[in-house]
């Protein structure tokens, strides 16, 4: 994550921290997992990949590291190169937590800034072009 971490340190603490950032992954994945577009590209079952989401977002948010923490250093695109991100999937990946923040209340100024981060990674990892079979 190329974040400063003195930037994003108060979105951590104004959304609550950790508390909220795991009622925002326990609301967003369910979303995923009904996303026609999206449930493909999580085959292996919810817990592990909650455990990541929670881990990126606390470090991302300016908690603590946990993603470098438990799963290491490593460039977050190339993380998910192994699976097909289109533009579309992005969207959508985008709308399900927008949806989820709204869902249990997070807003302000922090959750801008969040979601801003979340939109500029959900974009960086684009890495399949739409085809007609899509």
């Amino acid at each position: 994550m190329t974040y400063s971490r003195e930037a994003t340190t108060d979105i951590y603490q104004q959304i609550g921290g950790a508390p909220t950032l795991q009622k925002l992954v326990d609301v967003f994945y369910p979303k995923v997992y009904a996303h026609p577009d999206l449930a493909p590209l999580f085959p292996d079952g919810v817990e592990e990949i909650k455990k990541k989401q929670f881990s990126f977002l606390s470090q991302l948010s300016g908690g603590p590291p946990l993603y470098t923490q438990n799963y290491g250093f490593g460039n977050m695109r190339q993380k998910h190169v192994q699976f097909e991100i289109t533009e579309k999937r992005a969207k959508a990946w985008l709308s399900c937590m927008h949806e989820a923040m709204d869902e249990i209340g997070l807003s302000g100024p922090a959750r801008d800034d969040l979601y801003s981060f979340l939109y500029q990674a959900a974009h960086r990892f684009v890495n399949t072009a739409e085809t007609e079979n899509r």
